[in-house]
């Protein structure tokens, strides 16, 4: 996170350097190690430097020194100080930028690691104050550090600033010499943007000597080098280029050089101060006084907005460091108070601890009745824990037999040589043997199991197939001819599976097959399975289980049949006038509606959904309904069903 936001820092991305550095800060945390808080605290004041927020950088970077302190890194120490330095000169205190410094340097110099650009920054705070001679003295141990160090862009640029501390000063070939050597380190680098900012002072320079074509020929250089490379034209190196166009005469080009610059430049820039001077004083050349007037007027302006900005920094200074007396004062204050009232505090503890005693045998006496009473609601409920395994152990058993009875049936199917499928009620593919499937046109390695069998039929056989299927409920056999999806011709033999719950066995003949048996005419071979009178008891004990499902969902859910057909999705839901209806479930509530051939695993499965999903029930109304479950199951379980 902090590399992210040094990348957009450096970018000019100021906002999502804040982002990323907020995202740091939430990971560190409130509880985070003291060097993470350092560097975050360092980080924050550059951002606040590079905003122009000085006084918000400079209680930053104080506070980042005390921190370098707390963790004895006197390295990180010596930085913070330098940053301090920075933002004291940015406010205009010269003399504690210089202190702050000179206290840089003097941690550097006791590690024997001296930084350049220490050095260079007092030398600027020395240029400030007008001291040339010591601000030159400390940018040439700047520039001998850089040249011991192997720095060559650092040495240029403190090779700049001295150009600049020398064209102030008169000496114009120096600072001309110096120049031209920056110039030549940038282009050896191939640093572009430095090599053109370097063509200011050099312009400058050839004005300051009344070289004018020398400084015609470093203003083309400049605006060449521009063009090719797609740079932007620095504000003052623009303000040369109108100087050096002002002097050959030609004043209107370097009028609209001017105002093209001070478009660019924002409010606020002090960049725009000079630049209106060269305008007032092109616009006097080109005999427009009311102009330069005018733009004289706005000069001042500027020069003023930029004094009341200086001033209103330091007084926000100024403010701040009165808040933070006042907040030392107020901690001074709160101190004195937490010490009284911890002695008013130690008094009455003395007090509470007499009645605390006290009250300790009634809290002990009460604390035994509530363990003994939670004691016994842990029993119960370790003993429903106990009852509920049971159950899901049962549950997993009758699950495993259901396996068991569909592996059994997918065996048989197996071994019958005729086209044969299990359908369930909806007409769902549960089990189909080799030929079954090849019959309906499903690949040898795409079983139809798991589709629906009207995916197999063509689309104008399928109404017939599926009323068909409707009907086999209280059929005991049916008999259909359809084309499957290729256009072969089948002849479909629909009868009840013998192990009832409303499955229904498809046998598959070719036309040609069925011709050949029909002198063997269909008979009804759909048997009860059971005698009349077993028959009769089962259906009685699924209808009985059924209303007893039924029963336990509305009094532990409150909802109805229709909201438990819904969220079982065992029973199919259908409108009826406007209104929802379970039609299927709604036969299995009397035994006078019972399908001949019932689906009695739905029955059972409604059952098992209600255990599993009502927690609500009663410990009889379970009891009930799985002794019911019990009933039912056993009949299931006889050879005549099974």
């Amino acid at each position: 996170m902090f590399a992210q936001a040094e990348q957009r820092l450096d970018a000019g991305r100021f906002e999502a350097a804040e982002q990323a550095l907020d995202c740091a800060d939430a990971v560190i945390g409130d509880e985070g190690d003291a060097r993470s808080r350092y560097e975050l605290t360092r980080r924050r004041g550059i951002l606040d430097f590079r905003r122009e927020r000085i006084p918000q950088a400079l209680e930053r970077f104080e506070c980042a020194v005390a921190q370098s302190r707390t963790l004895g890194d006197r390295t990180a120490e010596a930085r913070d100080l330098k940053n301090v330095g920075a933002a004291l000169r940015r406010l205009g205190d010269f003399r504690g930028a210089l202190r702050s410094l000179t206290a840089s340097l003097e941690i550097q110099r006791a590690q024997g690691e001296i930084s350049g650009a220490v050095l260079n920054n007092i030398a600027d705070v020395y240029r400030e104050l007008r001291e040339s001679e010591t601000a030159m003295r400390y940018y040439r141990d700047a520039l001998a550090f850089y040249r011991a160090k192997g720095d060559p862009a650092e040495a240029a640029h403190v090779q700049e600033t001295r150009a600049e501390v020398a064209l102030d000063g008169g000496d114009t070939r120096q600072a001309s010499a110096w120049l031209q050597e920056a110039l030549a380190v940038y282009r050896n680098q191939g640093n572009r943007v430095y090599e053109l900012r370097v063509h200011d002072g050099l312009i400058r320079a050839a004005l300051a000597l009344g070289d004018v074509p020398q400084a015609r020929r470093w203003s083309a250089g400049a605006l060449a080098l521009a063009e090719t490379w797609k740079l932007p034209l620095p504000a003052a190196l623009q303000l040369q280029i109108a100087r050096t166009a002002r002097f050959e005469g030609n004043t209107a080009s370097a009028a609209a050089r001017l105002r093209e610059a001070l478009d660019a430049a924002a409010e606020g820039d002090p960049a725009r101060v000079p630049l209106l001077e060269e305008l007032a004083t092109v616009q006097e050349s080109m005999g427009d006084v009311v102009a330069a007037n005018a733009t004289l007027r706005r000069v001042n302006a500027e020069a003023a907005k930029l004094m009341r900005a200086q001033h209103d920094r330091q007084l926000d200074w100024l403010r701040i460091r009165f808040e933070a007396a006042e907040q030392q004062r107020t901690i001074a204050v709160l101190e004195s108070e937490n010490r009284l009232r911890g002695a008013q505090l130690r008094q009455r503890t003395l007090l509470l601890w007499l009645a605390l005693v006290s009250g300790v045998a009634a809290a002990l006496g009460f604390w035994l009745l509530l363990q003994r009473r939670r004691q016994r609601e842990r029993l119960r409920e370790e003993a429903r824990r106990i009852r509920h395994e049971e159950e899901l152990a049962r549950y997993r058993r009758e699950a495993d037999a259901l396996a068991e009875d569909r592996s059994l049936l997918q065996t048989l199917l197996d071994s019958r040589e005729d086209a044969v499928c299990l359908l369930d009620a909806e007409g769902q593919v549960l089990a189909a043997n080799r030929a079954g499937g090849l019959r309906l046109g499903a690949a040898p390695a795409s079983p139809p199991v798991g589709q629906a069998v009207s995916a197999f039929v063509a689309e104008a056989d399928r109404p017939a197939l599926l009323a068909a299927l409707e009907r086999m409920e209280d059929s005991a056999a049916q008999r259909l001819e359809f084309a499957t999806r290729q256009g072969r011709t089948l002849l479909a033999s629909l009868e009840p599976w013998a192990g009832g719950d409303g499955l229904v066995v498809l046998a598959l003949r070719e036309r040609a097959d069925a011709q050949a048996q029909q002198a063997a005419p269909g008979e009804d071979r759909a048997q009860d399975g059971a005698a009349p009178s077993v028959r009769d008891a089962f259906r009685r004990v699924l209808v009985e289980l059924m209303l007893a499902v039924i029963d336990a969902w509305e009094g532990a859910t409150g909802t109805g049949r229709l909201e438990l057909a819904e969220r079982s999705r065992i029973w199919r839901v259908n409108i009826d006038d406007g209104r929802l209806r379970a039609r299927a479930m709604e036969r299995y509530l009397a035994v006078s509606k019972l399908p001949r051939n019932p689906r009695w695993r739905d029955v059972l499965r409604s059952a098992y959904f209600v255990l599993a999903q009502c927690e609500g029930l009663s410990a009889d109304t379970r009891a009930a309904l799985q002794t019911r479950i019990d009933a039912v199951l056993a009949y299931t379980r006889r050879d005549a069903f099974v």
